[in-house]
């Protein structure tokens, strides 16, 4: 008698998806109900996504780019347009590239140009790309809900 068994733990992957979808959520309604506070709450977010990423032992080198973004907003907040574009940037071409998401990786590098051409709507672009990237990952979360339940038959033979 052949008895097969599948057991798949990753819950920290998750967690980050989850977390990720919180702060980018929080951030893009506090940044459109506050605009004016725009360095402290994009500095702010951009240093707790580099910590995040620390948190769940992402390459340092990805991790570092969203916190020195947001030590610089923090120092320099005049530069939020050309920091959170260039994060913005790098950060578009690594979904495209890096993880294959190739939608949400183009509207990245959108945004981030949109951000460049016209810096005094900084605030409502950084906002939507914030409101863009959480839904995205809900869907996602979804999406591996949806296929977690379909795999979690256990059949005994």
């Amino acid at each position: 008698m052949l008895e097969q068994f599948q057991i798949r733990i990753d819950y920290r992957k998750r967690e980050r998806h989850i977390l990720n979808v919180l702060l980018a959520l929080l951030t893009g309604v506090l940044t459109l109900i506050y605009p004016n506070f725009l360095y402290l709450i994009a500095g702010g977010y951009l240093v707790a996504l580099g910590v995040l990423f620390i948190a769940f032992r992402l390459p340092s080198t990805l991790s570092a780019i969203p916190i020195v973004a947001g030590v610089l907003i923090f120092i320099f907040p005049e530069l939020i347009p050309v920091t959170f574009a260039a994060f913005l940037g790098l950060f578009g071409f690594a979904l495209l590239f890096g993880f294959q998401f190739a939608v949400i990786g183009v509207l990245t590098l959108v945004i981030a140009v949109l951000i460049l051409a016209n810096p005094d709507s900084v605030a409502y672009l950084i906002a939507s790309f914030l409101l863009l990237y959480a839904v995205s990952n809900i869907i996602q979360l979804y999406r591996h809900w949806q296929q977690s339940d379909s795999n979690s038959n256990v059949s005994i033979q």
